[in-house]
Formats: C-alpha cells, sequence, structure tokens
C-alpha cells in the first residue's frame, strides 16, 4: 500500500504518481486534494504521514509547491522520514542510507515526468542497512528524547 497527497501546488504531480502506480497495478491511498484550489498542505500530511506511521502503508508521496513544506509538517509525526528530492541520486540515496518512507517532491521545482523517474526510484530502492541502521537508530532516539 502506498500513501498519496498534496496541496494545490503539489496536485500535478500527485496525479502523475497516482497514474504510474494504476498502470503498474499498485495499491493506493489518495488522502487528496483533488484539484489545484488552494489548501493548506499540513493536514493533508499530517493524515498521509499517520497513515504510515500506523503501519497502513509503506511508503507515501507527498507534493506541494517545492516539497519543504509538506515534508516539515510530515517529519512531526513520529516514526516518519520524509525526504525531500529533485533528482535520481536523492531518491536513491534517500532509501539507501536513511530508510525514508516518505518521498516529497515540488511541482513548482521539477515536473511530472521527473516526479514519476523519481517515485519509480524510490519504490525500487532497498534501505542498505549495515551502518546506517545504526544512524536510523540515532534519529529514533531523538524521537523518544534519548538523544
Amino acid at each position: 500500500m502506498i500513501a498519496l497527497g498534496a496541496d494545490h501546488g503539489g496536485y500535478r504531480l500527485k496525479e502523475a504518481i497516482k497514474a504510474y502506480l494504476q498502470e503498474q497495478g499498485m495499491e493506493y491511498q489518495d488522502f487528496g486534494t483533488n484539484s489545484e484550489d488552494s489548501v493548506d498542505y499540513a493536514p493533508i500530511a499530517a493524515k498521509v504521514a499517520h497513515f504510515v506511521a500506523d503501519g497502513h502503508a509503506e511508503k507515501a508521496f507527498l507534493c506541494c509547491g517545492t516539497g519543504i513544506g509538506i515534508s516539515i509538517a510530515a517529519n512531526k509525526i513520529k516514526g516518519i522520514r520524509a525526504a525531500v528530492v529533485t533528482n535520481e541520486f536523492c531518491a536513491e540515496m534517500t532509501r539507501r542510507h536513511n530508510d525514508a518512507n516518505i518521498l516529497c517532491m515540488g511541482g513548482r521545482v521539477i515536473d511530472e515526468e521527473t516526479a514519476v523517474k523519481l517515485a519509480k526510484i524510490f519504490l525500487e530502492t532497498p534501505f542498505d542497512g549495515g551502518r546506517h541502521s545504526v544512524r536510523i537508530g540515532h534519529i529514533q532516539d531523538i524521537e523518544e528524547g534519548r538523544l
């Protein structure tokens, strides 16, 4: 299960990713928005992030104008590692080294074709584990107030 969410600035990217998921026969839950009418990103980010953190989805995509605001909001939820990416290298490394569970992108930064390419990389790239698991553990320690 993949979760999707966007504000008006990321709506087109979300729709392009949704079309890709449909083509691949992948199950998804779309948390909106459903148009380019102005809407606040934080409530959408929270819904998607909680859905992932609660184990209902393995990964998610969040899109806003830059990807920044929606990622900041998502990262407030315990267990979420949301990363903003704009290129293929970062999409791969955020999975390999950071075990990110939400990929964030900006509709005013990249186009739909690039968003789908980055989404594909994100979905197909495994977490490397090893020394990176220790680092993810440190992030969890921060969430728990131990660091």
